[in-house]
């Protein structure tokens, strides 16, 4: 059963308002770190996923194994991030948060979760799980729109 069509036009018009607002915090955040906002959404990635093969990060992130190896090595350079080489094939490699990352984040990480100062704790668990449940449908939806357009991030050829 679909919900009543105002219902889901109020949706999605709050749905498209916190998409605008996470933008707009992630490009805060960038300039406070000095960062790109290509750089600042690899580092939300491994701060969500934990450490990612450097192809996994590409298609996250909907960008050419090239321009994400460019990015990478901007973001090493600086000390955000490092690869680790696959000790069973030499070919791959990881990319995790190091230390030295870890502590210019610091000043930034207690940003996103004042995000959630204006709900009682009791409700911190509804809350999660409809965030989680939106980030999945939005995934999926994502993932059809990608697999119908042949330019899409999503579906961009890989060298």
């Amino acid at each position: 059963m679909s919900p009543p069509a105002q219902a889901r036009d109020d949706a999605t018009v709050a749905l498209r308002e916190l998409i605008l607002a996470g933008e707009r915090y992630r490009i805060a955040v960038a300039a406070r770190l000095d960062l790109t906002v290509n750089e600042s959404r690899t580092i939300s990635y491994l701060l969500a996923r934990g450490p990612m093969g450097q192809t996994e990060l590409s298609t996250a992130l909907g960008l050419t194994t090239s321009s994400t190896t460019t990015l990478l090595d901007r973001l090493e350079q600086r000390e955000m991030v490092r690869r680790v080489p696959d000790p069973s094939d030499r070919r791959r490699s990881s990319v995790e948060i190091p230390e030295s990352g870890a502590i210019r984040l610091r000043e930034v990480r207690d940003w996103l979760p004042q995000a959630f100062d204006a709900f009682d704790g009791d409700d911190l668990h509804d809350v999660a799980a409809t965030l989680g449940t939106l980030a999945a449908s939005l995934r999926e939806v994502t993932t059809r729109i990608d697999a119908s357009h042949p330019s899409s991030p999503g579906r961009r050829r890989r060298h």
